[in-house]
């Protein structure tokens, strides 16, 4: 090393940030979206990423994840089978597990129901980090796919 190359590196100043505790009100999850094309911004926060983190969780399809095939949802294959008690409960059980593989929402009920041309379901949740519970539905339909 020259001496040259010595004298640039000593005039090489590094400034470390300051990082004080974030303020109370302060977001705690972040991260982006493309799904709406109309919106400012790409950026979501707080319970807006986790809702959009459940809803592609609901598009995936149980057996489509490469290394995983539990992970997904049974409700595509369920919607051109006849909607028995049987059926019902297994998708119950499917949502329970899919709300509660998110460590930020707890599923406090699920209601699974027929409507026009697919399956219904509401759920009841709650975000843990911020104790607000809020209903949350879903439409599977035939020919339009998950309307939320």
């Amino acid at each position: 090393m020259s001496t040259q190359e010595k004298k640039l590196y000593k005039d090489i100043v590094l400034k470390s940030k300051k990082t004080s505790n974030s303020p109370l009100g302060a977001r705690a999850y972040k991260g982006i979206s493309t799904v709406d094309p109309n919106a400012n911004s790409f950026n979501l926060y707080d319970i807006a990423l986790i809702k959009q983190d459940l809803l592609n969780h609901f598009h995936i399809r149980q057996g489509e994840k490469l290394e995983n095939p539990e992970f997904g949802t049974i409700i595509w294959d369920a919607l051109f089978e006849p909607l028995t008690e049987g059926m019902k409960q297994a998708i119950v059980e499917n949502v329970t597990q899919i709300v509660n593989y998110d460590p930020r929402v707890q599923v406090n009920s699920v209601t699974v129901d027929t409507y026009e041309s697919g399956i219904q379901i509401e759920c009841d949740l709650t975000y843990l980090p911020y104790n607000i519970s809020e209903s949350m539905r879903l439409k599977f339909d035939e020919s339009q796919g998950l309307i939320s």
